[in-house]
C-alpha cells in the first residue's frame, strides 16, 4: 500500500473525529448519558464512507519461473531398425539426466508418416516424412520459448525437404544423426515414371532414372521386365562427372489386366546395399475410357476443379464444350455434367431425355431457375431467394455408393440462390443444407434413381475451394479427387444398387498399404453396422472385417508382394463380392544404406544449432544445458487488490446512521 493511501486514512481518522466533536461535544450543554455511543457510531458511519471515496488498494507480487520446452523427436521408421539399441539407449540418457529435467520441460515423440506422442519404438514405419512432424511440433509450440531435438537417420521418403524447411522454422533443432555416415560407392534405381493405365493395343512410356555415387568409371546393364519377360536392355556408363542416366522407352500393351512393370540396373562388385537396384511399378491395360462432358456457358474455376478431379484417374476423359457445341460430341458422352444451366442448354437436356442419359446439374448464381423447373427434369426448385452461403453437412446414412473417409467438416462454404428442391422420383440426400449454424430439411448435394437416370444435383458454386481446402488440409488432392470419382462411378455406370458394395485399389505400390472396405445395406438399403463381414485371401482363412464408422476395413498390410484375389462375404448371407489386386515388392525405407548426415547438419545450421552423434551424447547435453537462449525465465504477475468490501461498509454506515437515529429518536434528541 502507498504512502499517499495511509495518510489519507489517518487524515479520514481525524476529519471525522474532529465531526463528531464538534457534533456532539463543542458548545453542547446537555450531552446525556449516550454521547459516548452516538459519538462512535457518528464516527464509525463517517469514517467508513471516507474510507469508501479513498478506496485503499495494496499490490501482490508473485513470482514464478517459466522453463523452456525441450521437443525430442524420434524416427522409428523402418531404415532406423539398425540403430535400435543406439536410439533406446540416447532416449534413456535424456530422460535420466537432472539438469536438463531441472532446466527444461521435456515432450517425447516419434514420427514415420506422422507425428504422435512417443510409444513403444518398434522401428517398422515404411514412410518417413520429416518435414511434416516438424511442422507440427511448431504449430504445437507456437510463441514459446522451445527447443527441437531430431533424431534420425535423415533419411526421407514422402513430403516437403526438411533441409530447405529450416529457413523457415522458428524453433531452434539440434540433429542427432544415427546410422551408418560412411559414403559407398552405389548405383540404384532413383525413379520410375509411368502411366496408371494403358489402352490395349497401344504403347504405353517408361521412364526411368538410374543413379550413381562414386568415383570410378562403370559400365552396367539396364533392363525392363513386364510380368517376367525382359522387353528391353541397354548398356549405360557412369563416371565421376557422370552421376545420372535417364532411359525412356515404349512399351507394348498388348492384353488386358494389370502387368507388372520392373526396372532393374546391374550391381557394382563392392556394392553395400542392392535392394535399390530395382524398382516396380504397375500399370494397367484396359480397353475403353469413361468419356464425361461438361457443358458449360461461363467460364469458371470450377470447370477446371471438376476436370482435375475426374481426370486424377486415367481411366476417365473430361471435355468441357459450350452449349451449341455440334451433338455429335455427345453420342460418345457416358456422363454428362450440366455447370449452371441456361436456356441455351436446351437442346443438351432434350438429348439428355431422350437418350435417357445420366447427369450431374451444378446450381449456382448464373443458373436460370426457371428453366430448369420447366425442363422436365426429374426435380424443381423453389426460386426467389437471395444469394447465401451454404455449408453442406455429411448424410452418414447415405447408401447409394461408398463415402468412407468423406469429411466435409471446416471446408469453406458454397455460393447458392436456389431454395428448396423436391424429385419426382425417389432421392437420397449425400449433403444437407446449413445455413448461418441452422441445419435446414433440405439438401444441398442430392442423387435420384428410377429405372432409366440417374440424377445428382449441387445446389452451390465454388467447389474448387473444396479442392483448394484439401490441399491446405492434407498436401493433397487426394480426398476431393476420390470423392468426385466416386460420384463419376456411379454416375456413368448403369448397374442396379447392390447390397454389398467393395472398394480396393488393383495395384498397392509399396508394401504394407494394400486394405480392402466394403459397405453392407440390409433389404431396405439402410447401412448395416450389425452385419458381419469377413475377407477371404487367395481361399483361405477367413478373417472379420473391422467396423469402422459407416464402413468396414480388412488391413492387409501384412501380405507380401504378389498378386491376390479375395472374396467379402456377409457371415449368414448368400451376398459376396470378388476381386483382385497386386502388391509391389518395393519398401523405399529399404533404399537407404547410409544416413545423410548433411542434409541433417544443414537443416540445424538453418535453425542456428548444431549436428551430433550418439557417443557425443555428454557434449550435446553440455551444449543444451549451457545454451543461453533457453534458460529459464522468472515471471512476475502483479495484482492489485482492494483492501475494502464496498457492500460491507455500505452495510456499516447504513447499521450506524440508523442506530444513531433510533437512540437519538427514542431520548428525545431529535
Amino acid at each position: 500500500m502507498q504512502i499517499q493511501t495511509i495518510l489519507l486514512i489517518i487524515l479520514a481518522a481525524f476529519v471525522a473525529v474532529g465531526v463528531v466533536i464538534f457534533q456532539y461535544y463543542y458548545k453542547v450543554k446537555k450531552r446525556g448519558k449516550h454521547i459516548v455511543l452516538l459519538s462512535f457510531l457518528r464516527f464509525t458511519a463517517l469514517f467508513s464512507l471516507f474510507i469508501v471515496l479513498i478506496n485503499p488498494k495494496f499490490k501482490k507480487v508473485d513470482y514464478t519461473v517459466a522453463k523452456a520446452n525441450l521437443v525430442v523427436v524420434a524416427d522409428i521408421s523402418s531404415s532406423m531398425a539398425n540403430s535400435s539399441e543406439q536410439l533406446n539407449d540416447f532416449l534413456d540418457k535424456i530422460k535420466n539426466n537432472k539438469d536438463l529435467a531441472e532446466k527444461f520441460n521435456i515432450d517425447y515423440y516419434q514420427f514415420g508418416s506422422s507425428l504422435e506422442n512417443l510409444g513403444t519404438l518398434d522401428l517398422s514405419e515404411k514412410k518417413t516424412d520429416i518435414a511434416k512432424a516438424l511442422k507440427t511440433v511448431a504449430t504445437i509450440y507456437n510463441n514459446k520459448k522451445t527447443v527441437g531435438v531430431l533424431l534420425s537417420d535423415g533419411n526421407q521418403t514422402i513430403g516437403q525437404d526438411y533441409e530447405f524447411y529450416g529457413n523457415k522454422s522458428k524453433i531452434s533443432f539440434y540433429s542427432v544423426v544415427f546410422g551408418d555416415t560412411t559414403a559407398y560407392e552405389d548405383v540404384k534405381v532413383s525413379q520410375v515414371n509411368t502411366n496408371k493405365f494403358a489402352f490395349l493395343k497401344n504403347k504405353f512410356p517408361i521412364e526411368s532414372y538410374i543413379s550413381y555415387d562414386g568415383e570410378k568409371t562403370v559400365s552396367l546393364p539396364v533392363s525392363i521386365a513386364v510380368d517376367g519377360k525382359i522387353v528391353f536392355k541397354e548398356q549405360v556408363g557412369f563416371s565421376k562427372s557422370i552421376k545420372s542416366k535417364r532411359i525412356h522407352t515404349l512399351i507394348n500393351a498388348d492384353a488386358v489386366g494389370v502387368k507388372t512393370v520392373v526396372v532393374a540396373v546391374g550391381a557394382l562388385d563392392t556394392e553395400k546395399n542392392k535392394i535399390n537396384n530395382r524398382k516396380s511399378v504397375a500399370v494397367e491395360v484396359i480397353d475403353e475410357k469413361t468419356k464425361v462432358t461438361i457443358v458449360s456457358s461461363i467460364v469458371h474455376p470450377d470447370l477446371g476443379a471438376l476436370k482435375k478431379a475426374i481426370e486424377s484417374n486415367e481411366q476417365r476423359l473430361v471435355t468441357i464444350v459450350k452449349p451449341n457445341v455440334d451433338q455429335k460430341v455427345f453420342d460418345d458422352t457416358d456422363l454428362f455434367i450440366c455447370y449452371q444451366p441456361t436456356s441455351s442448354f436446351k437442346e443438351v437436356y432434350a438429348f439428355i431425355a431422350k437418350e435417357k442419359r445420366n447427369h450431374f446439374t451444378i446450381v449456382g448464381t448464373k443458373t436460370d431457375l426457371n428453366f430448369l423447373n420447366q425442363s422436365n427434369l426429374d426435380f424443381t426448385l423453389e426460386t426467389g431467394y437471395p444469394i447465401e452461403e451454404v455449408i453442406g453437412k455429411l448424410n452418414t446414412s447415405f447408401s447409394k455408393y461408398d463415402i468412407a473417409n468423406t469429411d466435409f467438416i471446416n471446408y469453406p462454404p458454397l455460393t447458392s440462390n436456389s431454395g428448396a428442391i423436391s424429385f419426382k422420383s425417389t432421392y437420397e440426400p449425400l449433403l444437407q443444407m446449413n445455413i448461418r449454424g441452422v441445419d435446414l430439411a433440405n439438401p444441398l448435394f442430392a442423387i435420384s434413381e428410377n429405372e432409366k437416370q440417374k440424377t445428382a444435383v449441387l445446389l452451390g458454386e465454388n467447389i474448387w475451394k473444396w479442392r483448394m481446402q484439401n490441399y491446405v488440409n492434407q498436401e493433397n488432392f487426394e480426398d476431393f479427387d476420390t470423392f468426385i470419382g466416386k460420384l463419376t462411378l456411379f454416375l456413368s455406370s448403369d448397374a442396379k444398387r447392390e447390397q454389398l458394395s467393395i472398394d480396393y485399389k488393383s495395384v498397392y505400390e509399396n508394401l504394407g498399404l494394400a486394405k480392402v472396405t466394403a459397405t453392407y445395406f440390409d433389404e431396405t438399403y439402410v447401412f448395416d453396422s450389425k452385419a458381419n463381414l469377413y475377407i477371404e485371401i487367395n481361399g483361405g482363412v477367413k478373417v472379420p472385417m473391422l467396423l469402422k464408422n459407416n464402413y468396414f476395413e480388412a488391413d492387409l498390410s501384412d501380405l507380401k508382394s504378389g498378386t491376390y484375389s479375395f472374396k467379402v462375404g456377409v457371415v449368414g448371407k448368400s451376398v459376396s463380392k470378388s476381386g483382385k489386386f497386386t502388391v509391389l515388392d518395393y519398401d523405399v525405407e529399404q533404399q537407404f544404406f547410409s544416413s545423410n548426415h548433411t542434409k541433417m547438419s544443414n537443416f540445424s545450421e538453418a535453425t542456428t544449432a548444431s549436428l551430433f552423434y550418439p557417443e557425443q551424447i555428454q557434449e550435446f547435453i553440455t551444449q543444451l544445458d549451457s545454451d543461453k537462449r533457453f534458460m529459464s525465465t522468472q515471471k512476475s504477475v502483479e495484482n492489485v487488490v482492494s483492501l475494502i468490501d464496498f457492500k460491507f461498509l455500505l452495510g456499516l454506515i447504513i447499521i450506524a446512521l440508523s442506530l444513531e437515529w433510533i437512540i437519538r429518536k427514542y431520548n428525545g434528541l431529535i
